[in-house]
């Protein structure tokens, strides 16, 4: 079944790297997708002006005004504090009249949680594909799904070019995340830099643990430091939330890996996976009615959740405590910590999963 995760529930899934980099760089046989890579991120780009730009206009809405400056405010705090990339991003805003950057289709097997995983010269692979058009991403998500994939489509409020859009005035804000909560505007923008501090290609889980760790530390600190209580409250409280969502999510994961790994007939695979999900949906049902206490902001999620759904979590998600060990174990120190991940993104996989003290 093709689902489209509506609005990402607690934004689980921050950002995409860049389509553009991917339509760039993947060649003749990438023509289609490289026309709306190029054509989405350029219209993006130039839509965006200077935040002082903005700011100078005197009927400028209000409530806009006061996250346009506070974006500023995070963007020094993420170069003075966290050690993050001092240039273009994140000084400019366009609005793109729309309610996402671009949407990302992910696909799996019917039964293995392994993404499919698009691959590109110099960028490497990624578990997903993302395009500035929604229709355009249904098209994919609907082949795929003829092909026997399970697929989701999902809309995702900003991306990353690495870097490599600086030359075009970097990444801008845009309305897709501006009005988001101090911690949710600071953790997003904390984690879109993160993609420029470090990236190994092949490696979609490393990337976005990596970038999702710091994030979290991130938006923390900041809270800690300039924010008011009220704004820490407010995303611990959905910070919260949202583990105790990861972790029902991730538990019914390793229901359904399980269920995969036995040997059995067609029919009693089919049955088995049967059995996981109505246990994954009666786990979350008992919890939503429990410590919830009624609160449902997730049943859409459960309701269409399939391998697909359950392997973008993992990959967003599975490394971010490897991640905040790593960070403790290098003195709470963000530029060796940032120097640490340069080096293991530079490993083979298998020994970067060693050094992180996971396996794949």
């Amino acid at each position: 079944m093709i689902g489209v995760a509506s609005g990402c529930p607690g934004r689980l899934v921050r950002a995409g790297l860049a389509a553009l980099l991917a339509g760039l760089l993947g060649g003749c046989a990438q023509l289609g997708y490289l026309g709306q890579a190029v054509g989405g991120h350029w219209k993006l780009s130039q839509a965006a002006r200077p935040v002082d730009q903005w700011l100078s206009q005197p009927d400028l809405d209000p409530v806009l005004r006061e996250r346009l400056q506070l974006s500023q405010r995070l963007r020094d705090y993420a170069v003075s504090a966290l050690g993050l990339p001092d240039n273009a991003s994140y000084r400019r805003y366009a609005d793109l009249g729309r309610p996402a950057a671009v949407w990302n289709v992910v696909a799996a097997p019917p039964f293995s949680l392994r993404l499919k995983t698009w691959c590109y010269p110099l960028m490497g692979c990624a578990g997903y594909r993302g395009y500035f058009d929604y229709a355009a991403a249904r098209s994919l998500a609907a082949q795929l799904q003829a092909e026997g994939w399970e697929v989701q489509v999902y809309p995702v409020p900003a991306y990353s070019t690495l870097g490599f859009g600086n030359w075009l005035g970097g990444d801008p804000l845009l309305n897709t995340f501006i009005r988001d909560g101090e911690g949710e505007l600071a953790g997003l923008i904390f984690h879109e830099l993160a993609h420029q501090q470090a990236y190994a290609a092949d490696d979609t889980e490393f990337n976005e643990s990596y970038a999702t760790a710091v994030e979290r530390m991130g938006a923390r600190r900041w809270l800690a430091e300039h924010g008011g209580a009220e704004a820490a409250v407010a995303y611990e409280r959905q910070r919260r939330r949202r583990d105790e969502f990861l972790a029902l999510a991730l538990r019914g994961r390793e229901r359904l890996a399980a269920a995969y790994a036995q040997d059995l007939t067609p029919t009693a695979r089919e049955d088995a996976k049967r059995e996981a999900l109505a246990a994954i949906q009666s786990d979350y049902r008992a919890w939503r009615d429990g410590p919830w206490q009624g609160w449902a902001g997730y049943d859409g999620w459960f309701a269409r959740a399939n391998n697909a759904s359950f392997g973008v979590l993992a990959a967003y998600h599975g490394l971010v405590p490897a991640f905040e060990r790593l960070f403790v174990a290098q003195g709470s120190d963000w530029a060796r910590f940032h120097a640490e991940v340069r080096r293991l993104a530079a490993l083979p996989k298998s020994r970067r999963r060693l050094e992180l003290g996971t396996s794949e």
